[in-house]
């Protein structure tokens, strides 16, 4: 933990960890959409995991106080970001979210109804799905604008450290 912590710094140790927990209630929420279609997914399993893990993070958040860190710049400790760092970084959180939850209804969706109808050659359905993948390319291009303006931003702060 003390190594990760030194690596990341506490903002970044405690972002990182949150996948423990974040991952299972993830798939819990996927398998409780598909359980009551298919009866072959069991989101109490699921569940149950997430919710362990998220107490043993608890215990990880409350034991990241104590540890002690070397003073050093560190690329998400947010008492030592500057304002456009801290913005460019919440942008690419923002769109990261964005294309995750693309992905996530990606997945989760029958797709059947919509490319019949595409195939039909009705309008709405057409541009619903224009208005899909202009999403998804949003995404994907916000994520890289926002991740090389946050490096760069870092890497200033660096030069004037």
């Amino acid at each position: 933990m003390k190594g990760l912590v030194d690596r990341f710094g506490r903002t970044g140790f405690a972002a990182l960890t949150s996948l423990i927990w974040a991952l299972p209630m993830a798939a819990w929420a996927g398998s409780s959409d598909l359980s009551p279609i298919d009866k072959t997914a069991y989101p109490w399993i699921a569940l149950a995991i997430g919710l362990v893990m998220l107490a043993v993070w608890i215990v990880l958040l409350t034991r990241l106080g104590t540890v002690p860190v070397k003073p050093r710049q560190r690329r998400f400790d947010l008492h030592q970001m500057s304002r456009g760092e801290k913005r460019w970084t919440l942008a690419l959180i923002a769109f990261a979210t964005g294309l995750i939850a693309w992905l996530n209804g990606a997945a989760t969706v029958d797709w059947g109804p919509l490319t019949s109808a595409i195939a039909a050659g009705k309008i709405g359905p057409l541009v619903l799905a224009l208005t899909l993948a202009i999403f998804l390319l949003a995404m994907i291009a916000g994520i890289g604008v926002s991740w090389r303006r946050s490096s760069a931003a870092f890497q200033e702060r660096l030069s004037r450290a």
